[in-house]
Parts: C-alpha cells; sequence; structure tokens
C-alpha cells in the first residue's frame, strides 16, 4: 500500500479503516496506532445545527498542518501521522477530521495523536461556520482549546 501524503485537505469523505491500515502497512516496528475522528453534531449547546460548512486557506492550511505534524514528530517518538481534514459543507455525523499516530509504543502514539488535535484546534487556519434555526453564525475559537494547547507549552495564536 503506497504511503499517502501526510495532510490532505478535502471536500470528499475519507475511510478510517484503510488510513489506520495505511499507517501500519509494512513497518514491522508499528506497535501502537491512536487515532482521533471528529464528526459533526448536531447541537452546539442549546442550539440544533443543521449544517457546518469549513473554509481555509489553500497551500497555508497544509503548510501550517504539515509544520504541526513535524513539531509531533520531534517532541514524541512516532513512527507516522497523518491528518485528513473535510472542508466545504457537512451535515451532522459527517466526518470532519481524522488524525492517526503510529510508533512502536501507545503511550507516544497517544500524546502525538492528542497534541495533533489540541494543535488542530487552535493553530490550524480552518473557519467554520453553523447553519441554525436562528441563522448562520462563524463559531469562535473556545477558552478550553487554547487551555489544551499551552499545556503542550504552546501560546495560542488567538488567545
Amino acid at each position: 500500500m503506497a504511503q499517502p501524503p501526510r495532510v490532505s485537505i478535502q471536500s470528499a469523505d475519507f475511510d478510517t479503516g484503510q488510513e489506520q491500515a495505511r499507517l501500519r502497512a509494512g513497518d514491522g516496528c508499528v506497535g501502537a496506532v491512536c487515532t482521533f475522528l471528529g464528526t459533526v453534531r448536531d447541537r452546539n449547546g442549546c442550539d440544533a445545527v443543521s449544517s457546518m460548512e469549513l473554509e481555509h486557506y489553500p497551500g497555508m492550511t497544509e503548510q501550517a498542518i504539515e509544520a504541526m505534524i513535524d513539531q509531533a514528530m520531534t517532541r514524541f517518538d512516532i513512527i507516522a501521522a497523518r491528518v485528513i481534514h473535510r472542508v466545504g459543507l457537512l451535515k451532522p455525523n459527517d466526518q470532519i477530521v481524522w488524525v492517526g499516530v503510529s510508533s512502536a509504543h501507545r503511550g507516544q502514539s497517544f500524546q502525538a495523536c492528542e497534541f495533533l488535535m489540541d494543535y488542530l484546534k487552535t493553530q490550524a487556519p480552518f473557519w467554520k461556520k453553523e447553519q441554525t434555526p436562528s441563522g448562520a453564525h462563524w463559531v469562535d475559537a473556545r477558552e478550553s482549546d487554547d487551555a489544551a494547547l499551552a499545556r503542550w507549552g504552546i501560546q495560542a495564536r488567538n488567545a
């Protein structure tokens, strides 16, 4: 199985099983694979959400996520990492983001996967607009996401 690029920004859905298999393919050193899958919720607080539209800045987004993966490779003893993030119009239950990390041991995979998700939530240049019964509105960054990133010693740019 050919190795895909480390970062994919796409409107199309993806197969999590296939992505996980790619992280393990042909590498006998892999002893652990940790993944995270984010999906569209049908609620944000008390508001019903009928859809979410994700926008990005092509080129800049991929570059930012590549740099984030480089940082994870330096911080943690991991073998490989991959991030898939969808853009465009998504409905509740649709897959949005998938992060996968392989390593020799589970601890490093868990930490690197969590680090990458914390970084993605605050630093990757994506903009999210939710459609609710009261109309469309842009989703603001959450302080809890900034705090999650801070535990890795990184100050959120939006803080």
